[in-house]
């Protein structure tokens, strides 16, 4: 294969989406991931030697085909894995998508260092779906197995540069839920100048099956969803 960054590995496509941004999206399930979240449901997207090649040519008649239903309030969500290692065929993705007056969002942990390419990309972004791990460094490399240095720097990063954002925060009991640790969350969000919104997402069990399927032992498999009470709590906290 040639020119690498006009491929992208694909773990899978969804052309309906509803929860991954404004409106119906179509969304891009890129393959691999650098991190090592305990709570992952795609925990078969973590090894970038999996997945399909597919070029951006197909991938971008895919999206076209359904621009009368995604359009004009929807668009193109790229998740993962982490997105923002394929950052190459991003660009020249929504470059494209841009040309078309699609709207382009990423969702990303973030953890990231930004060079010229993450910069490139951002200018073409028109969301970013940004998942705060933990607020906590050290809790943040236990749960995820990398610290929020990374993250935290790429949301001040989004701030600065006038890039809309949605906070994502997973709630997860006797991890993400210590109230110390929400309003710690809390004011680092209100220190950002473009979030257009807070999202608490309750932890749940739905991705342990493919854990199962790998042969891997699930690292939350003791750990109980949240109960309505404890969500309330959080979005009390968090949600602007």
């Amino acid at each position: 294969m040639e020119n690498t960054e006009y491929y992208a590995k694909v773990h899978s496509i969804e052309s309906f989406g509803t929860v991954d941004g404004p409106g119906i999206r179509f969304v891009l399930f890129l393959q691999g991931c650098h991190l090592e979240c305990k709570y992952c449901h795609n925990r078969d997207t973590w090894d970038i030697n999996g997945g399909t090649y597919s070029s951006l040519d197909d991938i971008f008649k895919k999206i076209k085909k359904y621009k009368n239903y995604i359009m004009p309030n929807g668009g193109v969500t790229v998740t993962g894995g982490e997105p923002l290692l394929q950052v190459k065929f991003l660009i020249e993705l929504f470059k494209k998508l841009k040309e078309e007056n699609i709207h382009t969002c990423i969702d990303t942990s973030g953890i990231v260092s930004i060079n010229e390419n993450i910069k490139e990309v951002l200018k073409y972004t028109d969301l970013v779906l940004l998942d705060i791990k933990h607020i906590d460094p050290i809790k943040c490399k236990e749960l995820v197995g990398k610290s929020n240095k990374l993250e935290l720097e790429f949301a001040k990063y989004l701030s600065d540069n006038n890039i809309p954002m949605w906070i994502r925060q997973v709630l997860i009991p006797g991890y993400t839920d210590d109230e110390n640790d929400l309003k710690k969350l809390k004011s680092f969000i209100d220190s950002l100048k473009t979030v257009e919104k807070v999202e608490v997402l309750p932890y749940h069990k739905m991705g342990e099956y493919k854990w199962k399927s790998l042969g891997l032992e699930y690292p939350l498999k003791n750990v109980r969803e949240p109960n309505e009470s404890e969500i309330e709590k959080a979005k009390k906290i968090l949600v602007i």
